[in-house]
């Protein structure tokens, strides 16, 4: 039996100090805690087989999709369909506090990056494998 994510998204975004930390992967879409620091960006890229959402808990920051800029703060949604060059970016002094959902999944099950860094050196071994959670 499946026991699937139940819990307080906001509370665990906000609590989150990684700059990635899959929470839950199931067959078709994934959920990803993500943390940029002040100034940080995530770097522009295309997914071209995936949507992905976008939910912000804390901070403000910018949304590039194609070229246009789109200003987001807590309590903001962003859909960026598949195929579309992007990049999120911190614009405050605060960390940027946020999770993401990936349909289908990007990374492999349970992957925490604590920082940048370690997210770009990892970027090569942390493709989903097919792997869910449960």
């Amino acid at each position: 039996m499946k026991r699937g994510f139940c819990d307080d998204l906001e509370e665990l975004t906000i609590a989150n100090n990684d700059f990635r930390r899959v929470l839950y992967t199931g067959e078709h879409l994934q959920l990803v805690l993500m943390s940029l620091a002040v100034g940080e960006e995530i770097g522009e890229e295309v997914h071209e087989d995936r949507d992905q959402f976008f939910r912000f808990e804390e901070g403000e920051g910018v949304v590039v999709i194609d070229g246009k800029e789109n200003a987001v703060k807590e309590d903001m949604a962003v859909i960026v369909p598949a195929g579309a060059r992007h990049n999120v970016k911190n614009t405050t002094d605060e960390p940027l506090q946020f999770y993401t959902l990936y349909g289908p999944p990007d990374h492999k099950d349970k992957t925490v990056h604590k920082d940048k860094a370690q997210a770009q050196r990892d970027h090569d071994n942390d493709e989903w494998d097919g792997k869910t959670t449960e």
